[in-house]
């Protein structure tokens, strides 16, 4: 490859580990060369749940473990000229901004320059009419929680171009982490679409973190991975001709091979000639995969074509409460009990509310809502099943009936019953538009303190 810009990510979810920037960064200063270093942290539900948060606290709504994440590698990342690019402002973008300028400033670090993007939340007035039928109906009679379009990478680009240090976003589409920088570093034209494509590959092939370096693709005896406690973070080389190598940090565990880098390639593609982002259409149909030595892999000859006309929105509402409750039987007929438990629980509510019923350690991910599905078998019986209840509804105290009769097992149950856990929480449904691009208007600020 020729001259290269490397982007490491540093996290794939909001919860993920908050040690794993730390070889990045050390691996870019070790090398002196252009980089940057992005955290995706925003899963489609937890921008919602973010403004939850933020309804009841106004300067929360951002990323929980932001400070834990910035705070070990901020100095070095500023003082090395490597700009971090995260969408872990969620819901309160400017929250985060406070907090990274805060940590700056106890680090003794001049003002930063924090980019703010701005223009992914927007109002029912703007989507109400792309919605489906059914779904206006749905909006009728719930309470909107959030609406939030997935933004592009071109505002990200720009705040690069005017000095940002520090870019924070709430809702843009994943890959635009990291098409924002490389447009910034290679100065394309926003109708190279071939760049592009490769770009938002490169991006898609970054956003889940460790799923591209052996984590998520880590199966005992079948694909052995090593040093999974040590596992390091992807890094991607990137070349002006569009080229891209996905590696790691050197002296981390994991692996990064064809079959890892295909994997996640492959990850929630619908189609893979025709992956629909807000930057670009991309398009891997001819893409090859080519495994070099040393743990890293080359993607080449992605490629792109002209961008959707619309924009994608998530609009979550309010949908009721969601209960949950477990209870564990073990020994004889251990099975057997925990069945009997189960046909309590149904006989007692099922009236009244919808429930799943699983039977963790013999049915659960493979059988029916209601627990009917197909059992394993299993010789000599199964001697630990923990029985779980979870209902819907739209009424809390309706809903913690389920929490209510799974605790009363304890002694109006089968015998041996134990362990009983219960949670009662606000539940989120989705609804999904696609706006025309001309009602959407981002753009970005740089934080200017208090």
């Amino acid at each position: 490859m020729t001259h290269v810009y490397r982007i490491g990510c540093a996290a794939g979810f909001s919860g993920d580990r908050t040690d794993v920037a730390r070889p990045i960064v050390d691996e870019f200063v070790r090398l002196g060369e252009p980089a940057c270093l992005i955290f995706e942290t925003l899963a489609e539900r937890t921008l919602a749940l973010a403004q939850l948060e933020r309804r009841q606290n106004r300067d929360a709504g951002y990323e929980p473990l932001l400070a834990e994440m910035l705070e070990p590698i901020l100095v070095d990342c500023v003082t090395n000229h490597i700009p971090i690019i995260g969408n872990f402002g969620a819901a309160n973008p400017e929250g985060a901004a406070r907090l990274i300028a805060k940590i700056a400033k106890a680090k003794g670090l001049p003002q930063l320059k924090i980019a703010i993007i701005k223009g992914d939340e927007i109002s029912d007035s703007i989507f109400i009419d792309y919605l489906s039928e059914p779904d206006k109906v749905s909006l009728s009679q719930s309470t909107l929680v959030s609406a939030n379009v997935y933004l592009g990478a071109r505002e990200i680009c720009d705040a690069l171009n005017d000095g940002a240090q520090v870019v924070v976003t709430g809702r843009v589409a994943d890959p635009a982490l990291t098409v924002g920088p490389l447009m910034a570093h290679f100065k394309k034209s926003w109708d190279d679409w071939n760049f592009l494509g490769q770009a938002t590959m490169a991006g898609h092939l970054l956003e889940c973190g460790a799923q591209v370096t052996g984590g998520y693709f880590a199966d005992p005896g079948v694909k052995d991975i090593p040093g999974l406690s040590n596992l390091g973070f992807p890094i991607v080389e990137f070349d002006v001709l569009g080229n891209c190598c996905v590696t790691k940090a050197l002296n981390t565990g994991g692996l990064v091979t064809r079959m890892t880098v295909t994997e996640q390639l492959l990850y929630e593609l619908h189609d893979p000639a025709c992956y629909l982002t807000p930057d670009v259409t991309a398009d891997i149909g001819q893409a090859q995969i080519t495994e070099l030595s040393g743990n890293r892999v080359a993607l080449t000859n992605v490629l792109g074509h002209p961008r959707p006309a619309t924009l994608k929105a998530n609009i979550c509402i309010d949908g009721g409460w969601l209960a949950e409750a477990e209870i564990s039987y073990a020994g004889h007929h251990a099975q057997e009990r925990a069945k009997l438990a189960g046909q309590i629980i149904r006989e007692r509510l099922s009236a009244e509310l919808d429930l799943r019923i699983d039977y963790i350690g013999s049915a659960s991910v493979f059988v029916s809502d209601d627990g009917a599905g197909p059992s394993f078998t299993a010789q000599g019986g199964f001697e630990d099943i923990r029985l779980r209840v979870a209902a819907a509804h739209h009424n809390q105290a309706t809903a913690n009936r389920v929490c209510r009769e799974v605790t009363a097992l304890y002694t109006c149950g089968p015998a041996g019953g134990g362990g009983v856990r219960t949670s009662l929480r606000p539940r989120l449904n989705t609804l999904v538009a696609y706006l025309p691009r001309d009602l959407i208007h981002a753009s970005y600020e740089f934080f200017l303190g208090e």
